[in-house]
């Protein structure tokens, strides 16, 4: 898209399974990309794609929990590319040390020697970290980039947010209550923010495969486990999202012609799973 054409877009966890086809259409609609995450070596192989394809950019790594380094890195930003019309805060995740294995409390809880995973075992700094990532890794790029749009006069955010911003799913509490943080600081944000000319927005992704996740859905040789066959019941679309299913989602939300008059929403993309009656 032509009027797209020199406009800076900054991507977080650009090296992640859900922001690869998002990174490849803002390259083809012109954007100057700016990819951001800790490992390098993904962020270059990305990247070698997209100038392949004619496409410019570069990639930072940094922490995105870290106020310094992403101060750092829009420093980089604008003496590279200049100010920041796009931010896409898809850095976040989970960890297998704060996922329980288990519904809900028994007694055997309270046993030594347990043979799984409940609330009163999960690791508590790891539980932290998972609540770092996913709340301070979308408020600190908030912080640092807005402020770079609100200096140039308006701009488009779009936050991570998931199912469990609707609903509390079973086992992942971290991942739980970071995600719905992330809906609600949305929300806050989009009303500040809206003086400012900026747009606030969150896309809320349903069931994704990913490297993790497959732990989880999966066994050994491929058998779906009881909680992959659960999600497809309760996805009337009895299927996993596929990344570039969000696609259509994301370019909405950062179009300031066609979603101007759209700020503080969170929009599921989930094959139906939030309709589902649960029955």
């Amino acid at each position: 898209m032509e009027m797209n054409k020199g406009k800076v877009a900054v991507v977080t966890g650009a090296g992640g399974v859900l922001c690869g086809p998002i990174v490849f259409d803002l390259a083809r609609q012109g954007y100057k990309l700016v990819l951001i995450g800790r490992t390098l070596d993904k962020l270059e192989s990305r990247a070698a794609k997209v100038r392949e394809e004619g496409g410019e950019c570069i990639c930072i790594a940094a922490d995105v929990t870290d106020e310094a380094e992403i101060k750092a890195a829009c420093d980089k930003v604008n003496a590279v590319y200049g100010k920041v019309s796009v931010l896409i805060n898809g850095a976040g995740g989970n960890q297998m040390d704060v996922i329980a294995n288990v519904n809900e409390f028994s007694p055997e809880e309270l046993e030594q020697g347990h043979q799984f995973r409940g609330f009163f075992d999960l690791k508590m700094d790891r539980f932290l970290d998972v609540v770092n990532v996913n709340i301070m890794g979308t408020v600190i790029p908030c912080q640092v980039f807005a402020r770079d749009m609100a200096e140039a006069g308006g701009g488009a955010i779009v936050n991570f947010a998931s199912m469990n911003t609707y609903r509390p799913l079973s086992r992942v509490p971290a991942y739980a209550l970071s995600k719905a943080a992330v809906s609600n600081f949305t929300q806050w944000l989009a009303a500040y923010l809206a003086p400012a000319g900026i747009r606030v927005n969150a896309v809320a992704p349903g069931f994704f495969i990913n490297d993790r996740s497959k732990k989880l859905m999966y066994k050994e040789g491929g058998t779906p486990t009881a909680r992959a066959e659960h999600i497809m019941y309760n996805t009337p679309m009895h299927r996993w999202g596929r990344a570039e299913e969000l696609l259509g989602c994301v370019n909405w939300l950062i179009d300031d012609e066609k979603a101007s008059f759209v700020t503080g929403i969170t929009v599921p993309v989930d094959g139906g799973f939030l309709s589902s009656p649960g029955l």
